[in-house]
């Protein structure tokens, strides 16, 4: 009997000792990895990642915007020519312009010739033409020097930074259709914000 009572009380005051450690645990546990993981939200840090909106599209889009679904190629051609734009030393607002303009020229496909299609001998993502000094076809279906030539040609327009992007991309590609640009704003500012940063 006084082994059963012995029992009793030496689980009973286990079982106490049990209890009070849990509950002296939060009374006393260590804030300091608590307030590491809340002091790291994860969705503001992507958040600040992404380009602002107001440089990206600073003076709203122009009229009705078209989009277009792309593939893995047209994809991989909006980050060469990002990737051309960072290397150039240029902000975003130069790759919405490149991005839009390539959506017009060419739907950002790295276009050769295209027989009785083409546009006299344009070529590439800008459709660039070799008889009018944008380089050898070899150079213009390359995505890095084609939006190199095109943003060489845009930061030799005065105040490209300031104008709608269809002024600035029309005055570098003087196209027969100098409003076409706009449509692709929008779709050229998201596909900046998505990728700026990848």
């Amino acid at each position: 009997m006084n082994t059963m009572l012995l029992r009793k009380s030496v689980l009973g005051i286990a079982g106490l000792a049990f209890a009070g450690g849990l509950a002296a645990g939060p009374l006393h546990h260590d804030t300091t990895a608590a307030s590491t993981v809340e002091a790291k939200p994860v969705a503001v840090a992507v958040q600040a990642d992404k380009p602002d909106t107001s440089k990206l599209i600073p003076h709203g889009v122009q009229g009705a915007q078209s989009h277009l679904t792309l593939d893995g190629e047209q994809t991989g051609n909006a980050k060469a020519i990002i990737a051309a734009t960072k290397k150039a030393g240029l902000p975003e607002r130069a790759a919405v312009i490149s991005i839009a303009t390539s959506l017009q020229e060419s739907k950002l496909e790295n276009l050769g010739h295209l027989g009785d299609a083409n546009d006299h001998d344009s070529l590439g993502l800008f459709q660039q033409r070799p008889s009018s000094g944008w380089g050898t076809p070899e150079q213009i279906t390359d995505p890095e020097y084609s939006t190199t030539a095109f943003l060489k040609g845009l930061r030799q327009v005065d105040g490209w930074q300031d104008m709608p992007l269809t002024d600035a991309a029309q005055t570098v590609q003087v196209s027969a259709y100098p409003d076409a640009y706009a449509q692709w704003e929008q779709q050229a500012a998201d596909l900046v914000a998505q990728h700026w940063n990848s």
